[in-house]
Parts: structure tokens; sequence; C-alpha cells
């Protein structure tokens, strides 16, 4: 059952990011994800985050998609211009990527190539509703296509933000430009997406949470410090003090927030290992996935 059909059947989903390498030995990425392929659902191939320069979404998807898995590509803002960016989506549809995921992308100066320009010739809601005209056999400057895509199309929502009403206000403007499923940033308090949630009644759209693998005491704390849309609970942090096997015990929190999230009725969930995919089997098999 693809991604699309899933979630519409209201089953649970586990979606997987992949970091593509920084480089062309796609080894790594191949054997971690193969190494959970009857377990999740998709993979979501990110776009150079962080602005650091890697292996195209589109290409790490079409490395796994050739191993026969179920992939999810970012399209982003910050890299290409309209041309490009469309091109990219038409390729990607005639390769057999059904799931397309918009982005922004992170500020360029966060990356490794202090040179870079920031294209951003459109913006996340212009690329969504790209999507959306490229879905009705036109092309953004209103041509007609030979043979429309069709897409299942995610961006990303933030249910931690202060501004939950503006947020709202965004998420409305991303469903009526097309987006169906939304992954949010690390969530540690389920009662913060509850809250959210409740907030969306009456509205058709899949809403994943990201649960992030911490690392170590130190992350853990960076994340407390410098990111205000994620809330933490000190719990967390004083278990991974104590803990006499530090990375265990990350693992354990991480499959303990996959279950509760299950549990509560979460459409789904985006795990997000950054560069420790071998700890993707612990993760499952603690959620008992």
């Amino acid at each position: 059952m693809r991604l699309q059909e899933k979630l519409e059947a209201k089953e649970f989903v586990v979606l997987a990011e992949m970091e593509p390498p920084k480089g062309v030995d796609i080894s790594a990425a191949v054997s971690s994800a193969m190494s959970v392929k009857n377990a999740v659902d998709a993979f979501v191939v990110p776009e150079m985050s962080n602005a650091v320069m890697r292996m195209s979404s589109l290409g790490g998807a079409m490395v796994l998609a050739n191993k026969g898995l179920e992939t999810v590509i970012q399209v982003c803002c910050r890299d290409r211009n309209r041309l490009a960016l469309q091109g990219d989506l038409l390729a990607a549809h005639a390769l057999g990527i059904k799931n397309v995921m918009a982005v922004a992308g992170e500020d360029i100066s966060f990356g490794d190539h202090h040179k870079a320009r920031a294209v951003n010739d459109i913006d996340l809601l212009e690329l969504l509703g790209a999507i959306k005209t490229l879905m009705s056999g036109k092309d953004m400057a209103g041509i007609e296509l030979k043979g429309a895509p069709d897409f299942f199309v995610g961006s990303t929502v933030n249910p931690s933000t202060s501004a939950l009403e503006l947020e709202i206000q965004e998420l409305d403007r991303k469903i009526a430009a097309g987006a169906r499923f939304f992954i949010t940033p690390p969530i540690f308090d389920i009662a913060v997406l509850e809250k959210f949630q409740k907030r969306l009644e009456g509205r058709q759209v899949f809403i994943i949470p990201t649960v992030l693998l911490l690392k170590s005491v130190g992350m853990a704390r960076y994340l407390q410090r410098h990111f205000e849309q994620v809330h933490l609970p000190e719990e967390f942090i004083t278990r991974i003090q104590k803990a006499p096997e530090r990375v265990r015990e990350c693992v354990q929190i991480a499959g303990e927030l996959v279950a509760a999230l299950k549990a509560r009725g979460a459409s789904g969930v985006h795990l997000a290992t950054i560069g420790w995919e071998d700890k993707l089997p612990a993760i499952l098999a603690t959620a008992g996935i």
C-alpha cells in the first residue's frame, strides 16, 4: 500500500529521513534503508538540509526507488529558480516518484559553501501553487503540458510556535495551494501536538510529527536553548544524564515517543536520526513496529 493510500485509510505511517551522501558512495544510505524496509512506509530524502552540499534529493530518492523503496523528495525554494523546479518535478514524476514535499530551505549562511547565493525565485506558497498548476496540465507560464504529473503533496507546519493563529492561517493557505500532508519540527511534548490538532478539526490533512533521535545531553541542551519551536521536557535530559548507556537511552526515548504518538492516534511519524540511520531498527523495535 502506497503512502497516500495508507494515510487515507487512517493507518499509522512511518517515514524515515535518509540523507543523501556528500559524494557518490550510496552504500551506507542503501544499507540503512534496506534494514528497515519492512517497517518504513517511505523515506524522506532532504534537499541539502542546512544548506550543506550533498547529492540532490531527486538523485538520492532515485537510488532508493531503484531498490524498490517508496520515497518522498523535497523541492526547495532556496536553490533553484522556477524553471529548474518545474523541470525537476516533471522528471521526478516521469521516474516514478509520486510524493513531493515543498520546503523553503534553511538560510544559506548555515551551510558549507559561503560564496553560494540563495535563489528564492519563488516562495513556499508559490512553489505549492506551481505544483498544483503542473498537476492541472500547465506550467507556470500557462503553457499546456504533454502529460500532467500527479503528486501527493506535502509541506511543513510548526505546532509549537508562539504565533499559533498565524501558523494556522499559513497552514490554510498551504492547504488551498494543494498540500495534503505536513511534517512538523521535532516533537518531544505530545500535549503540544494534541492541542494543535484540536484546532484543526474539519481540515482534511495529515499531520506527521517528527521524532528526532537525541545524541547526547549537549545536543538536547542546545535544542532547548536555541530552538524555541522545540519543547523538550527536562525529564528527557535527566534520563540521558543518569543512564549507564546514554546512546541506548536516547534510542529508548525515541522509540517511546513513536509508540506514544501511535497510541494517541497520530497519522504517523517522521523519524530523523541525522547521521545515525543505523539506529532506526532499534528505535522501531522499541516502538513495537
